[in-house]
């Protein structure tokens, strides 16, 4: 059983994306992401422009007159989110956790996926496999997912994407679309391989949620840390020269990540821990369309 806060912030979930699904967000994601293939719809009479590889010989023997064979895109598409959920997901320097935001963002993924008639699937991951959810349709599964987006009690507290790669080139759903909602820090020799891989059985995307205390620390001394994910506590300088070096270290990491994505062609959207995130998906979409063209 649920508890009633969590049926509540559900219910506030379901209210905020019906909302979306009435502005141009479903109709973006249609055009984004393509069908799995072409699927046979009918036989009809030659038109002047048509593709003459589509002619139908057989038939346009049988019946006398050139006939050409009509596909339409098949939108059988299996959608999977792939969602953090270590002990990095419950900080933030504003009043939104980044774990909140990532269930935001992930249910409007869900909602929009089954709108479209999509399968969707999800895979809670810490440094190891919480949870996995097989693709499916319909309301009650994407409530499903909801219910453990804010229920979910992870045994694991570390990140380790490499873990959540292995498990998912191991499921072998190829030509599913593949959405990692996640901080993302973590070693990048550790999962770089795996990601290769990745990128080249799935339709891969890269949701990163930055915090700006990650991006830029403030000028505030000498200050005691614990590492959420180990328990470690350490001191750091954030005087003028230890704030550089302590700023330069997310910055080399980033950098680092940005490239290899690109290597990969993979997409990396940033989204902004506490600031709006709707109209980065829907410029994010609309990116994916122009590429199309």
């Amino acid at each position: 059983m649920i508890s009633e806060s969590i049926r509540q912030k559900i219910k506030k979930i379901k209210i905020h994306t019906k909302r979306l699904m009435q502005t141009s967000i479903s109709g973006d994601y249609l055009s984004a992401f393509k069908g799995s293939g072409l699927e046979f719809d009918q036989l009809r009479e030659y038109q002047f422009g048509d593709d003459v590889r589509a002619i139908d010989w057989n038939s346009s023997a049988k019946m006398n007159k050139i006939m050409v064979k009509q596909f339409i895109e098949e939108r059988d598409r299996t959608i999977i989110l792939a969602i953090d959920v270590s002990a990095s997901s419950r900080y933030s320097s504003v009043d939104e956790l980044r774990k909140d935001m990532i269930a935001q963002v992930a249910a409007t993924l869900a909602f929009v996926a089954n709108d479209s008639k999509d399968k969707v699937g999800a895979i809670f991951f810490s440094d190891k496999i919480e949870k996995w959810i097989a693709p499916s349709r319909g309301y009650a599964h994407v409530g499903k997912i909801l219910e453990q987006i804010f229920s979910i009690k992870p045994e694991g507290k570390k990140t380790d994407i490499s873990n959540f790669l292995r498990f998912l080139i191991n499921l072998k759903k190829r030509n599913s679309v593949v959405f990692v909602l996640s901080d993302w820090i973590d070693e990048i020799e550790k999962y770089k391989k795996l990601l290769k891989v990745c990128s080249i059985e799935y339709d891969f995307i890269g949701l990163k949620f930055c915090d700006e205390c990650e991006r830029c620390l403030p000028n505030i001394g000498i200050l005691d840390v614990q590492d959420s994910e180990t328990g470690d506590v350490f001191t750091i300088d954030l005087r003028k020269n230890g704030q550089n070096k302590a700023n330069g270290f997310l910055f080399g990491l980033y950098e680092e990540q940005k490239k290899l994505f690109e290597k990969y062609q993979i997409d990396l959207l940033e989204l902004a821990v506490g600031q709006p995130f709707v109209n980065k998906l829907v410029n994010f979409f609309h990116k994916r369309i122009r590429r199309q063209i």
